[in-house]
């Protein structure tokens, strides 16, 4: 009995080291799909809320999917979004009346879903999130609220939110001129928050100058979170995917992007490849290399030379960020599960308690581990440096 219990035992054994082993041997992106698909398979991390997280984490996966052609990833997005939109095409837990940028983001998981299945239900949900961009207030020069909550504030988080939704929206239904105003969120929000010295972007800008956050002459918040220039980047290389060619302000957002790429190069941290929590301050007391916007810049910048938008020479620049993920914050757990370290769980401004915006706030916020978003921006990331290593 007790000789039959240890080759049990012995044999459990092998087919977890086996087990390990296969997964190991298999691209990162698809390690840390294995990772999200294992231990958020019954509710991605916002449960039942629908919110950006998981749109982070399933274009991602999307990605995967294109890349392999395997339909169990496709499967998986179809699993998280049919948990939202109902047989009438309805949203549930969604509320147009709040004017969130937010709840616009997960419409590209349910536009794709619309372009593969032609499903009707998939047709009303993104139909009610692009009614909510026609109705969204706006700033006295067009840029949208963040929120309706944030009063005539535009945000760099809120390009990601609703701009790559806005564009492929409009490319598949062939609204031409909607290509103007996304454009014009882009130009706004460079121009509201660009700072000449640094070339790096502010968080947010308030066309009001009331808020106590806001510099009473720019409108401008007082530093330069990572994440949310992260957001700024994605959303432009995928925004920029879309743009019919000869769009006459498609120039202008190539400027944009080049001057973004500027900036971005500039503020890495040579040593480890990485980017800081608050991007200027690399050696001020507090401040720390984070995931998601190391994650988030090694995405914009590698699919941002896939794509021709920027030269080959920020290849090295993209390969070096990613050999520092890699290396500081990616590790194994004790199940065999590809882990992701050193995400900021949080940043934003105003509220309740009030955020300030201040460099003692962003280092405030609590750092976890498999933080939605940064494993989101993980395998984005991921799946644009393998897609180099496959062309060489």
């Amino acid at each position: 009995m007790m000789k039959t219990f240890l080759r049990l035992q012995i044999l459990v054994f092998i087919l977890l080291v086996q087990t390990v082993c296969a997964q190991s041997a298999r691209p990162y992106s698809q390690q840390m799909a294995h990772t999200v698909m294992t231990i958020w398979k019954d509710s991605l991390p916002t449960g039942n809320k629908w919110t950006y997280d998981q749109g982070v984490i399933l274009k991602g996966i999307e990605n995967i999917w294109h890349q392999t052609g395997d339909r169990q990833y496709f499967d998986f997005i179809k699993h998280c979004m049919d948990k939202f939109v109902q047989p009438d095409g309805n949203i549930r837990t969604y509320n147009l009346a709040d004017h969130n940028l937010d709840f616009i983001l997960c419409g590209r998981n349910v536009l794709m879903l619309y372009r593969q299945t032609h499903e009707d239900k998939y047709l009303k949900a993104v139909q009610t999130l692009r009614e909510q961009l026609r109705t969204q207030p706006r700033t006295f020069d067009g840029g949208f609220w963040h929120k309706k909550r944030y009063p005539n504030q535009m945000w760099l988080d809120g390009l990601y939110m609703a701009e790559p939704f806005y564009a492929e929206y409009a490319a598949t239904f062939h609204e031409d001129t909607a290509f103007n105003d996304i454009a014009r969120q882009f130009i706004l929000m460079e121009k509201h928050s660009r700072d000449e010295k640094t070339g790096l972007l502010y968080h947010a800008w308030d066309a009001s100058k009331k808020e106590r956050w806001a510099d009473p002459q720019t409108g401008r918040s007082p530093n330069f979170w990572g994440r949310a220039m992260g957001w700024y980047g994605m959303a432009l290389v995928d925004a920029l995917g879309q743009f019919p060619a000869n769009h006459p302000r498609r120039k202008e957002l190539l400027a944009i992007l080049q001057r973004y790429a500027v900036a971005v190069k500039r503020w890495q941290d040579q040593p480890t490849g990485l980017w800081y929590q608050v991007l200027d301050k690399g050696n001020e007391k507090g401040n720390y290399q984070e995931a998601s916007v190391s994650c988030m810049f090694v995405y914009t910048l590698a699919k941002a030379v896939r794509q021709k938008y920027l030269p080959a020479n920020y290849i090295p620049v993209a390969q070096k960020g990613y050999a520092g993920i890699i290396k500081n914050f990616i590790r194994t757990d004790d199940k065999g599960l590809l882990v992701l370290d050193g995400t900021v769980q949080v940043g934003g401004l105003g509220g309740k308690p009030y955020r300030d915006g201040s460099y003692a706030y962003y280092l405030s916020e609590k750092v976890i581990t498999n933080d939605a978003k940064g494993v989101g921006a993980f395998i984005l990331a991921a799946t644009e440096i393998e897609g180099l290593k496959g062309k060489k």
